[in-house]
């Protein structure tokens, strides 16, 4: 058993060093959009009021895959894309530091709305923060009738894959590259 955690934990933190270390390009653009845009079609997947999140969002940030590992110490890393009437402006980079009892690894997407202009304005300037009680909604059938914006903000994840047990505190940082 012992084993099978190490091999966790070492193929997630290979997953989180090849998401964290891969430089992103303007020719990486078109790529990213396709990952984003099937992320966002599992999301919109997950029950009718998803595309409420849409189409009420002055922007969006879509991280498709979020990479994270945790042996006591964790770290989540993911890149995605910002977009404003349906176009990208800015590049994204995730990055997470959590602290506590939590072991393994997993892949994530993360979808960020912004519920008006001003709360998208302070986050595409850059260096954005999300502390530990920002709350995120889980991605499952029905999951987000119930969910809302909360300080100019509704954030959702939908699991990908992995194992992780987690009792942690962290919070998100946001690196925003405007177009």
């Amino acid at each position: 058993m012992k084993n099978l955690l190490l091999a966790g934990v070492a193929a997630s933190i290979a997953l989180v060093s090849s998401v964290a270390f891969s430089a992103w390009s303007s020719d990486d653009e078109a790529e990213y959009h396709e990952k984003a845009q099937e992320a966002l079609a599992d999301f919109l997947k997950s029950g009718p009021e998803a595309q409420k999140f849409v189409d009420k969002a002055a922007g969006y940030v879509v991280i498709p895959t979020v990479g994270k590992a945790a042996l006591g110490i964790g770290g989540a890393r993911g890149k995605g894309v910002l977009y404003e009437g349906g176009a990208v402006t800015a590049m994204v980079t995730l990055t997470q530091v959590s602290f506590g009892f939590q072991g393994g690894g997993q892949a994530y997407s993360e979808f960020i709305f912004f519920e008006d202009a001003t709360t998208l304005e302070n986050f595409k300037k850059g260096n954005f923060e999300l502390n530990a009680q920002a709350s995120a909604v889980a991605i499952t059938a029905g999951a987000s009738a119930d969910a809302s914006f909360e300080n100019g903000m509704a954030i959702f994840t939908q699991a990908k894959g992995g194992l992780m047990y987690e009792a942690a505190v962290g919070g998100q940082k946001f690196k925003v590259e405007l177009k």
